[in-house]
């Protein structure tokens, strides 16, 4: 999109907001009528699967959010398992097992775990690929009629989020809708030529403003695409930005084009999905495109190598799948210590997680595979905060120690925290020079060992193992130069 547009260059004038920047954690929450079947297989991971040019990958996503999707496929694993336990059942049932579940929906202890892990914002699924919304909205869907939930589920979780303490966003699922566009999605190409046309962008438009005016959300937060022009879809972000000045816009809002008409031709879906595969192979995942704006960066179950210029979120679950998989076992979630060191590197790089929870459909409950990890999270960053919220990435992100132990560091006020993983008694930071000054301390100000030496910065670090990254302050540091 020319810069000539003025309301684009406006909107890129939005700067993201310093609350955001110091988050460092978020919650994302699928839950929809598909975490009533709770069903996707378990055989491949997201980023394999986008990268292995499978014939009709998306049927076999291990996303069970995309349940219905997957269920168009008749040879697909979804549609063996609806056969069998469900028989002919349509979908769209699956909303009234899941409106019944809320009767034990309790959305201030939802929050509460929340909070409890140092999350500083939670975003909320409000409509996903199915159409179906969490609140009761009052924009006609004209293909399916009373389409949504009765209960103000968007509302009544936003007022426990920010009764928290938290800030409240919502996702949106612009670029897809089955009750306008239900033509099953096999690849990336098929997905784009599903984005619906017709009265879709004036409805998706017309929700958004609803979720804007109702929940005042601090993040916006769409997904796949945007079905409308730019010259309609820069409105939008501006009545956004006025309305909650200091909120955040992510970067799935790639407005329609009368390009993408390619897609109806076999021949351009097998360049655009040839072209994609090779892009997931390069970022070993799911990094989108970058539309005309955007403030945020959301690259998918894979993190950047480096520091990034433009902030970031890497989001992903906690197994493999945004939306409860009852398929799931424990080899499929992320181990106490993957967790930990995840977030110490995004961290590291300037980025937040992100974090998915995916709750049971049937009765509205957190599973406790997920509420353990949730906890895990609580009791290292409750101990190690200072070095997480409101940092920023010191001059370098971080490699290893001299002794092979892999470290990453933040940067706050006069303070560089060093994180070091697998500790095992003393270690040598080689990225750190003492200065005539120097101190380092623990996280309560206790002093610790360290001399300065010709490989870098020696420190005694007297840990336990297993318990998450080591963190010691060091104040008063220089950089060393990297060795050529």
């Amino acid at each position: 999109m020319p810069l000539r547009d003025p309301l684009l260059r406006e909107l890129r004038r939005h700067r993201v907001p310093a609350w955001w920047l110091d988050a460092k954690l978020g919650i994302f929450v699928h839950w929809t009528p598909a975490s009533v079947p709770a069903f996707a297989p378990v055989d491949i991971d997201i980023g394999s699967l986008v990268q292995s040019g499978r014939r009709d990958a998306l049927a076999s996503t291990p996303y069970a959010e995309w349940y219905p999707n997957s269920l168009r496929f008749p040879a697909s694993p979804v549609a063996h398992h609806h056969r069998e336990v469900y028989g002919d059942r349509p979908y769209e049932h699956f909303a009234g097992d899941w409106e019944a579940g809320l009767e034990r929906w309790d959305p201030e202890s939802w929050a509460a775990s929340f909070a409890a892990t140092g999350a500083r914002y939670v975003v909320l699924v409000t409509k996903h690929m199915d159409g179906y919304c969490l609140w009761p909205t009052s924009v006609h869907n004209p293909r399916r009629p009373g389409w949504h939930c009765g209960r103000d589920v968007v509302g009544e979780l936003s007022e426990a989020v920010r009764g928290a303490g938290m800030r409240f966003g919502v996702y949106y699922s612009g670029g897809l809708d089955a009750t306008f566009d239900d033509r099953p999605m096999g690849s990336v190409a098929e997905m784009l030529d599903a984005v619906p046309r017709g009265d879709y962008p004036a409805y998706a438009e017309a929700q958004v403003r609803e979720l804007i005016a109702r929940y005042r959300p601090s993040v916006l937060w769409n997904d796949i695409a945007w079905p409308a022009e730019g010259k309609r879809l820069w409105p939008l972000l501006a009545h956004y930005y006025e309305q909650v000045p200091d909120g955040v816009v992510n970067d799935r809002w790639l407005p329609w084009s009368p390009l993408l008409s390619v897609t109806r031709s076999a021949g351009a879906r097998r360049a655009i999905d040839a072209g994609f595969q090779r892009l997931a192979r390069r970022d070993a995942g799911i990094v989108p495109p970058m539309p005309p704006h955007f403030d945020v960066r959301t690259p998918e179950y894979v993190t950047f190598p480096e520091v990034q210029r433009t902030p970031w979120e890497c989001v992903r679950g906690m197994d493999q799948s945004f939306g409860y998989n009852a398929c799931s076992r424990p080899e499929h979630f992320l181990g106490h210590d993957e967790l930990l060191w995840m977030l110490t590197d995004i961290v590291a790089k300037g980025g937040n997680l992100l974090l998915n929870v995916g709750p049971r459909g049937v009765d509205a409950q957190i599973p406790d595979e997920q509420l353990t990890r949730l906890g895990w999270l609580g009791e290292w960053v409750g101990l190690n905060r200072k070095a997480i919220s409101g940092t920023r990435p010191w001059v370098r992100p971080g490699t290893t120690t001299a002794e092979g132990a892999p470290v990453r560091y933040t940067a706050r006020d006069d303070a560089v925290y060093a994180l070091v993983r697998d500790v095992a008694g003393s270690l040598t930071l080689p990225d750190v020079g003492a200065t005539p000054t120097t101190t380092v301390e623990t996280l309560d100000g206790a002093p610790v060992p360290w001399r300065g030496s010709p490989a870098g910065l020696w420190v005694d670090l007297k840990a336990p193992s297993g318990s998450g990254p080591t963190v010691v302050a060091l104040r008063d540091v220089e950089a060393r130069p990297v060795p050529t």
